[in-house]
Order: C-alpha cells, then sequence, then structure tokens
C-alpha cells in the first residue's frame, strides 16, 4: 500500500491538486474585483511586447488573469515535485509552461536551469511574454542575476509585478506565500520597465538587479496598501 507522501507524488494525485487549484483560484477571481495600477498598463506596455514579467514567489497565484485575451504567455516553473501541480494548474488556466529552476547554484545544470534559459529565450524571440519569479528558491526577496542576463541576452523589457488581495492567508514559509481568498478586492500594480543593454557591464546588470529589487518590493508594498483600503484607486473612465 502506498503511503499518504508517495500517494501525493503520484502523477494523477498531482494533476488533480493541480486542476482543484486552478479551478479555486478561477473561484477567487470571480467573486472578487481587481483594480490594476497604472489602468492603462495594457496599451502603456504595447511597444514593447513580448516581455519579461518578474514577480516575487508566493506573490504570483492570480497571475494567469491579468494576461488579456490574444497574449501568448509562458511562465518558467520548477522541476521539483511541488512544481507538477503548479505547473498543471498554469496549463489548465491557459498559461504554457517552461520546466527548469531558477538556481543559479550548484544544481543549476542537474535541475534543467540551461535549458529553461534556452526555452525562455526561444520564447521571447517568438512573441510570447514570459513570466517568473525574480528570486531564487529559499533566498526570498533578493531579486537573482538570472533574469538581468535574460533581458541583457533577449533585449526585452523587464516588468515588475505584484498582485494582492484584501482577504489572504500567509503561509508561515520561507517566501511567506500568499494564498488569496475569495470575495476580495485584488490589487494588480505594475512598475516600470527596466532595460538591459546588450553591452551591459557587471556593474550595470548589478545595478539593474537592485532596481528591479527595489521596483518589486515597491510594486508589492503599493498592491498591500490599495488591496487594505489605505489607497483608493478610482476605475478607469
Amino acid at each position: 500500500m502506498l503511503s499518504s507522501r508517495r500517494l501525493a507524488r503520484t502523477r494523477w494525485v498531482q494533476k488533480a491538486v493541480g486542476i482543484l487549484a486552478a479551478e479555486y483560484l478561477r473561484f477567487v477571481n470571480l467573486t472578487s474585483r481587481t483594480v490594476t495600477v497604472p489602468g492603462d498598463i495594457h496599451e502603456r506596455a504595447g511597444p514593447d511586447l513580448p516581455v519579461i514579467m518578474a514577480m516575487w514567489h508566493g506573490q504570483h497565484f492570480m497571475a494567469p488573469f491579468i494576461k488579456r485575451d490574444g497574449y501568448k504567455g509562458k511562465t518558467l516553473i520548477s522541476r521539483h515535485r511541488d512544481g507538477e501541480m503548479n505547473a498543471v494548474a498554469a496549463e489548465w488556466l491557459g498559461i504554457e509552461t517552461i520546466r527548469g529552476s531558477g538556481d543559479h547554484g550548484n544544481g543549476f545544470h542537474r535541475k534543467g536551469g540551461v535549458s529553461a534559459y534556452f526555452q525562455m529565450l526561444e520564447a521571447l524571440s517568438e512573441g510570447y511574454n514570459v513570466a517568473l519569479t525574480a528570486d531564487v528558491p529559499k533566498v526570498s526577496r533578493v531579486a537573482g542575476p538570472g533574469i538581468i542576463r535574460l533581458a541583457r541576452d533577449s533585449g526585452r523589457a523587464i516588468y515588475p509585478v505584484a498582485l494582492a488581495s484584501s482577504r489572504r492567508k500567509v503561509l508561515d514559509n520561507w517566501d511567506r506565500s500568499t494564498v488569496n481568498l475569495p470575495f476580495s478586492l485584488i490589487a494588480g500594480v505594475v512598475g516600470d520597465p527596466i532595460r538591459v543593454s546588450a553591452d551591459a557591464t557587471d556593474a550595470d546588470l548589478e545595478a539593474a538587479r537592485l532596481s528591479l529589487e527595489t521596483a518589486l518590493n515597491d510594486a508589492t508594498d503599493h498592491a498591500y496598501a490599495i488591496a487594505d483600503g489605505k489607497i483608493e484607486v478610482k476605475p478607469r473612465g
């Protein structure tokens, strides 16, 4: 007989849990009101498409619902067994996935990091927007260098994105994952684009990394202030 841990790792259980998670998020979206800042972000970002969307770990669960119809999108998801359920959920919600690790330590090659990097470059060249978390696993709210190199090598702009809901459950884990709850006000805040030139020096790359880190923290603070009613955002029009 399978143990509960081994059972949870089976493909069919992971698929079922991923689909349930996707439908739960769909319910949260349907029962909530969403505001975006700036309100015309799609028009502003239009000339830059395709773009790289950067988010913090654990704050990205509602991201599939900010994609406009007709836009092509892919997201980077870990090859770790926990990533399997996330991949199922993303694909169920219409987001294609690239599997690999953002870890730039000893496990980068073993966890599919190199392959995933080239897949992201290819996706951007084919007109896909690519979404990924800027902080690498187990290092919360510190932007890794990979996303900056991706911007340099692809020539695409990075857009910092933060999502927050008025009703939520914050988990006690390394990335402070936030479970968004139904009947919320959901705030999406997008920061100014960060661009990295093809001839960027190491100092330029580090400056861009720090700029992204600051922009993501600012966007996150702004999103939570809106969701918690500390800042009022008037609907467009």
